[in-house]
């Protein structure tokens, strides 16, 4: 974290981001579990930190002309309280993150039916590198982008005091049968399934970082027992923004919950 480094904190940009929380099991008495990245120390934002794939919004992510199945960009806008346009572009990145991230695409056939993934690597890589925009790699296969497949889960803005800040928004989507999750990316060192109980306790035992943000989602889908359950769940996105403040010795965040996001960690104290 690099809160206090900042010169001329007012000045950092904000940049919009996509996050998806990935979760599958939550039927037939299996627990539900995450997908988790701890990623690569050398990252500029969030080194070595564990979290869910995501990243920044591609301006191209905006591109009206492709085939959407779904709730379209008017009711995303409205439950991220946010316009058409940057609505679209969100949901577009969360699509985009996490194929590129971890293998996993949220787009299907004319007859409903998904891709085989490992047949689209070449495709996958030039997502990452830039050199094809989502919209086109979803026209070239004939793909849908399955908007119903996400739901809205929370909204966060990186504090002031970051040398680079995002207004993300957190995505909720279940792991589509015959699809896998893999580790394939060059951002992450290590990743892994885990019920977010289990993740939580790694926490507490100080075995990763988790940020606020993180952190707050692992809570929440902890709560539930069935995946019908967590996807059904209504929830009224209010934005998070929160405040870095001095204790003397070092920076902390401080955010609603944030008693029990450093109860456990003395490190944070």
């Amino acid at each position: 974290m690099t809160f206090g480094q900042v010169s001329d904190p007012e000045s950092v940009p904000l940049r919009d981001a996509a996050t998806v929380v990935l979760v599958r099991g939550g039927v037939d008495e299996r627990p539900i579990e995450v997908f988790l990245m701890r990623r690569v120390k050398q990252m500029a934002f969030a080194g070595g930190m564990t979290v869910f794939p995501g990243g920044g919004v591609d301006r191209r992510d905006a591109e009206a002309d492709l085939a959407w199945i779904g709730p379209d960009e008017h009711w995303w806008a409205e439950r991220f309280n946010t316009d058409a346009a940057t609505a679209q572009a969100l949901v577009c990145a969360a699509v985009r993150e996490l194929f590129e991230e971890c293998g996993v695409l949220l787009a299907a056939r004319p007859d409903g039916t998904f891709p085989d993934t490992s047949a689209l690597s070449a495709e996958r890589a030039a997502l990452v590198d830039k050199s094809l925009s989502f919209a086109q790699f979803l026209r070239e296969h004939d793909l849908s982008l399955r908007a119903d497949l996400l739901r809205p889960l929370a909204h966060w803005i990186t504090p002031i005091g970051e040398s680079r800040r995002y207004d993300t928004r957190f995505f909720l989507a279940a792991l589509p049968e015959g699809q896998q999750a893999d580790g394939e990316t060059t951002e992450a060192a290590e990743t892994a399934w885990a019920t977010p109980r289990a993740a939580l306790e790694a926490w507490d035992d100080g075995k990763h970082f988790l940020l606020p943000p993180t952190w707050t989602q692992l809570k929440e889908i902890s709560s539930f027992g069935s995946l019908a359950d967590l996807l059904a769940a209504e929830r009224e996105i209010e934005t998070i923004l929160p405040e870095v403040v001095s204790t003397g010795e070092r920076m902390r965040v401080r955010f609603d919950g944030e008693s029990d996001y450093r109860r456990y960690r003395t490190d944070l104290a």
